[in-house]
C-alpha cells in the first residue's frame, strides 16, 4: 500500500524536492546569488503545486456546453489557480529583475556578492 501512495503521488514528490532545494539554497548558501536562484526555485515549486493541484483527469475547459442538460461541475476544471499562477509569474519575474538590478549595484559597490565579506564591508 505505502509503494502505491509513493507512486501515485510522485509528481506532489518531486514538487516537495523542489521545495527543498529551494529553502536550501535561500538558507545554507552565502553568495546573494545563489539565494536569489534557490528563491525562484522555491517560488517555482509553489507554482507547481498550485497548477498540479488544479487538474483532473479526463477534465475539460470550463464553456458550457447550452445544449448540454444536467451539466456537471466535476467535469470541468477550475481556472482560478491557473489564472492566479500567471499573476505569481509575472510577479516572480518582476521580483528576479529587482533583485538582479540590486545584486548589479551591491557588486559595483562592495565588489562582493559573499554575505559574511558584504556584511563585513559595510561596517
Amino acid at each position: 500500500m505505502r509503494i502505491e501512495f509513493i507512486v501515485g503521488h510522485l509528481l506532489y514528490w518531486l514538487i516537495i524536492l523542489l521545495l527543498v532545494v529551494g529553502v536550501y539554497g535561500i538558507l545554507a548558501k552565502q553568495n546573494l546569488l545563489k539565494k536569489l536562484i534557490g528563491m525562484n526555485i522555491f517560488q517555482s515549486s509553489i507554482i507547481l503545486f498550485y497548477v498540479a493541484s488544479a487538474s483532473k483527469r479526463n477534465a475539460t475547459v470550463p464553456v458550457v456546453d447550452p445544449g448540454l442538460i444536467g451539466v456537471d461541475p466535476a467535469n470541468y476544471i477550475n481556472p482560478l489557480p491557473h489564472t492566479l499562477m500567471l499573476t505569481a509569474i509575472v510577479v516572480s519575474v518582476a521580483t528576479t529583475g529587482v533583485a538582479f538590478a540590486l545584486l548589479i549595484t551591491i557588486y559595483r559597490r562592495y565588489k562582493t556578492l559573499d554575505e559574511k565579506v558584504l556584511l563585513e564591508r559595510m561596517r
